[in-house]
């Protein structure tokens, strides 16, 4: 809702701005914002995707199917510049499962479960539980030989409780770790309330991890806990699944720059989902709101200065297998060294600022922030400055490639609970909020593409490995065997 004076407006975005604005960003943003709020498809288009393909699982039928629906889908807004982008690499779906815990070795009894990607092709084990709390090194180092040769029951996230300033770490890192400190096997507990069972890779490297890794329950697994500090425990995990080379593409769209064609702006998010449900929210709303804006580019005929990639990422979900592809390409081309920013979409929804990797960024984005908040003043043009790992912009961050995106806003209808879980269904997609992942990111992405002096260099290795620490991401990047640096 609109609520200044337009004098009062021109003050403000001037002031934010500064020299990083074109004046015309006015208008233009103006367009997208009609544009997006009469006639969107991001809503639609997902709630169709789900309702005929189901899950977007990579390498299998499904996946195709989704591979497909993009393609289809951009070039009927428009795109004679689609493409498919086809890699080969090793891959895992889940099999059969069965879990049993017990005190009583000859007595144990069922509990749900489901398979970690890239646990083994075949396991068979029964060992003995144990409690390895939040599953962080100090947790295995403070009780040295406590896992070894059995099976560690850890946390998904902090324990209740726990010393305070504890960083947690990824699921494959903790399952890294149990492999490093002996361990035969791991449960992990989920932290979602409900039984809700949570999947997702269990591998640092994206390659078959050596024992077997499951999830169980919050409450199942809080009760185990607490059984475990009266008697000891066991578990007999028996799996099956499968692994080997599969094939996929990431679809691309491209719309040429008109002045600086050969400096390039991607735009991406994962298309691919897990098995267990429709991949709505993870990354459904990232992905489809990203094909949305490709789709206002298109209707408003928008052509920034720099060449715009729209990038639908697969096989994120098992080892960022899709991005890392795009990125071994580039730079086996050269034309890594085209690319000035990749914005990524990955969860996204509602956002109320902006986040990139590079600090010399903060004027531009909150000058495009500024003429967004115009349009509606519940947008806070929060800006932030700083970096995580496990998604698409990864591969091109740990190539000093600046990175960014939306930032600031909330999962809708409590999804959070439901993340890699069977509940992440389409109802819980909320249409408004996702019209403005689709519509400030549109404005992002313009305002990046079209920049007359865009401040975003790319790091220098060392300055990557610097910003890697700074940012606390270094321990992350060893337990991957991803820290290239002495």
């Amino acid at each position: 809702m609109k609520f200044f004076s337009s004098f009062f407006l021109a003050g403000l975005i001037t002031t934010a701005a500064s020299a990083q604005v074109k004046p015309e960003w006015t208008t233009v943003f103006s367009k997208i914002n009609t544009e997006v709020d009469q006639h969107s498809k991001a809503y639609s288009s997902l709630k169709t995707a789900t309702e005929t393909i189901g899950h977007r699982l990579t390498g299998s039928e499904n996946g195709k199917k989704a591979e497909e629906f993009a393609y289809n889908l951009l070039k009927s807004y428009g795109f004679k510049d689609v493409k498919y982008q086809p890699f080969e690499v090793e891959s895992w779906s889940r099999g059969s499962l069965t879990v049993k815990i017990g005190s009583d070795k000859n007595n144990l009894q069922a509990v749900k479960a489901v398979s970690l990607a890239h646990a083994p092709v075949k396991a068979n084990v029964q060992l003995e539980l144990v409690d390895m709390g939040n599953g962080l090194e100090e947790d295995y180092t403070s009780n040295p030989g406590k896992a070894t040769g059995k099976i560690a029951v850890v946390y998904l996230g902090i324990l209740p409780g726990s010393k305070s300033g504890l960083k947690n770490l990824h699921r494959s890192e903790k399952t890294a770790l149990s492999t490093k400190y002996g361990a035969k096997g791991i449960i992990i507990i989920n932290t979602a309330n409900g039984g809700i069972l949570l999947t997702g890779t269990a591998s640092v490297t994206g390659k078959l991890i050596p024992d077997p890794a499951v999830c169980i329950g919050k409450e199942d697994g809080m009760k185990l806990k607490e059984e475990m500090k009266k008697t000891t425990h066991y578990a007999a995990i028996d799996m099956t699944n499968q692994s080997g080379l599969i094939k996929a593409r990431n679809v691309i769209a491209t719309i040429k720059g008109k002045t600086q064609p050969n400096e390039k702006v991607i735009i991406g998010g994962h298309l691919d989902s897990w098995d267990l449900a429709t991949g709505a929210i993870d990354n459904g709303i990232g992905s489809f709101a990203v094909m949305d804006m490709a789709r206002t580019f298109q209707a408003l005929k928008l052509q920034p200065e720099r060449t715009v990639e729209f990038v639908m990422f697969m096989g994120e979900e098992q080892g960022l297998l899709g991005s890392r592809a795009y990125v071994d390409q580039a730079m086996k081309n050269k034309s890594i060294n085209q690319i000035r920013y990749m914005l990524n979409y990955d969860m996204t929804n509602d956002p109320k600022g902006f986040s990139t990797t590079i600090i010399e960024s903060k004027e531009l984005f909150e000058g495009i922030g500024a003429i967004a908040q115009t349009f509606d003043t519940s947008y806070k043009n929060l800006f932030n400055n700083g970096a995580g790992l496990h998604s698409d912009h990864q591969p091109f961050m740990l190539q000093g490639i600046p990175t960014g995106g939306g930032a600031g806003g909330r999962l809708p209808n409590n999804a959070g609970p439901c993340y890699h879980a069977d509940c992440d269904d389409f109802k819980l997609v909320d249409d408004k909020g996702l019209r403005n992942t689709v519509r400030y990111g549109a404005m992002l992405l313009y305002g990046v593409a079209d920049s007359k002096e865009l401040k975003a260099k790319r790091f220098t290795d060392l300055e990557v490995r610097d910003f890697m620490i700074k940012n606390n991401l270094k321990e992350a990047l060893q337990i991957a065997g991803e820290w290239r640096w002495d």
